[in-house]
């Protein structure tokens, strides 16, 4: 599993979206620039953000982009499956289907393993976790 553009860049554009909320409606060019990413790619991941109710847009001179939603209440698992679409390394198991007793040993001792482990932190993880607005257990401690 490799995550594309698609999904790297729409989950740039919320995490820069949730950077500059205090600063009204952001445009995508300025997104782009501060991201270094293509403005006109941007726009068609934009518009599968706002099909899915993460972000909205207001047109017009002080139009741009804002959040639809609180960066707490967006996943990251569930912006990447909106983008990416399933998530998982393989396909679970089909009940009716037959395997080899090799077969299922490396599906349940690494494939679904592997997907657990990826689940785990996508979904996991919110915006605001991301940015460092939130105070949830998903920031990493360290002891001296």
């Amino acid at each position: 599993m490799k995550i594309s553009t698609r999904g790297r860049y729409g989950v740039r554009l919320l995490i820069d979206l949730a950077a500059h909320t205090g600063e009204g409606h952001v445009s995508l060019g300025s997104v782009a620039e501060r991201q270094r990413i293509s403005a006109r790619y941007l726009e068609q991941v934009a518009v599968l953000l706002k099909r899915a109710g993460y972000i909205r847009s207001i047109k017009g001179a002080s139009g741009g982009y804002t959040l639809a939603m609180a960066p707490v209440d967006i996943l990251i698992g569930d912006v990447l499956r909106v983008l990416e679409g399933n998530m998982c390394v393989v396909d679970p198991h089909n009940l009716g289907e037959k395997e080899t007793p090799y077969q299922r040993c490396i599906r349940e001792t690494v494939f679904e393993r592997l997907n657990q482990r990826i689940l785990s932190v996508i979904d996991n993880r919110t915006l605001a976790s991301v940015i460092g607005q939130s105070g949830s257990n998903d920031q990493a401690m360290y002891f001296i």
